[in-house]
């Protein structure tokens, strides 16, 4: 088994207590992910869960910065925000199609009552934790 160090920011905590009850299960369930992803992933040892732009984010040495948040403009969906300057999404539109619901080439969109394909986004979520040494690869390893 790896072990993964994890340090959380305060501020991370308090933005994950301040999500309305009906979203606050959803954002955690994300947040599981991403840490169950990263335990896998060899490479990574440290994990920071910190706040960027006032959005829950994971940052790792070897991979891109990853975020999600609920919005009030937009109160039935919550999103994962990723870089969007790197091929992330853009791959992910290449390998799963309209698998998921894509916000241009930052976010993947979940509706609330939505079923979470998990074993492809955590290939999402793993291709973000590990994208510098994955950029170059066409699929980025997924």
């Amino acid at each position: 088994m790896i072990n993964l160090n994890v340090t959380t920011s305060p501020e991370f905590k308090d933005k994950l207590l301040s999500y309305p009850d009906f979203v606050r299960g959803k954002m955690q369930f994300l947040r599981e992910l991403v840490l169950e992803t990263a335990i896998e992933i060899p490479e990574i040892t440290n994990l920071e869960e910190t706040l960027k732009w006032g959005e829950p984010s994971f940052l790792t040495r070897t991979g891109s910065t990853l975020r999600m948040d609920w919005k009030k403009k937009a109160p039935e969906q919550y999103q994962m925000y990723f870089k969007c300057t790197s091929r992330l999404v853009k791959t992910f539109k290449l390998v799963f199609g309209d698998l998921f619901t894509y916000e241009k080439n930052r976010a993947i969109i979940f509706q609330l009552e939505q079923e979470i394909p998990v074993l492809e986004l955590k290939k999402c979520i793993k291709a973000t934790l590990i994208y510098h040494k994955v950029k170059n690869d066409l699929t980025l390893g997924i």
